[in-house]
């Protein structure tokens, strides 16, 4: 039997995918950013080191939301081989999954509002594993589709019940 060795995938999403997740943290940070502003003003006697910490904070949100995507785009990493579906992720700790062709069950893809507007999609296949689905992030929409229709028809093909 051959020794397989484990590489990283070899495929990034969509250069774009690091804008639109940008949006996300921005729209997930903002109201959060308003709420402690809204928090100091309205409910204390306005403390200077409560105001610096709320500043502090705030700036580490804003400044979370604008690195953090760019970063997650580096290291999240997805490929498909005729044999398997492998997807990494993980700044600090990198998750691989893996998924053999004869072991999925389902192929979804999924485009949200945001996503639309960036002509992005996620594909996510699901497997007879009790880790959960493996998600592909962040893809170009036709791009999605065709890899949709590609492991549609690779499974179709691979002997096996998917259990």
């Amino acid at each position: 039997m051959a020794e397989l060795a484990l590489r990283p995938p070899r495929n990034l999403a969509d250069p774009r995918a690091a804008t639109w997740w940008t949006v996300q943290a921005f729209m997930l940070a903002l109201p959060l950013v308003v709420a402690i502003a809204v928090a100091y003003w309205f409910f204390t006697p306005h403390p200077v080191a409560l105001g610096t910490a709320a500043v502090a904070v705030s700036l580490a949100c804003v400044l979370l939301a604008a690195v953090a995507p760019r970063a997650y785009y580096r290291v999240q990493r997805w490929e498909i081989t005729d044999e398997a579906v492998y997807v990494r992720s993980g700044w600090i700790t990198h998750t691989w999954r893996v998924a053999p062709m004869s072991r999925i069950q389902t192929v979804d893809t999924a485009r949200g509002p945001v996503q639309r507007m960036f002509g992005l999609a996620d594909v996510t296949v699901t497997t007879a594993s009790a880790a959960g689905a493996i998600k592909i992030e962040g893809l170009d929409h036709e791009l999605a589709a065709e890899l949709a229709a590609r492991l549609t028809a690779i499974t179709q093909a691979t002997l096996g019940d998917a259990t």
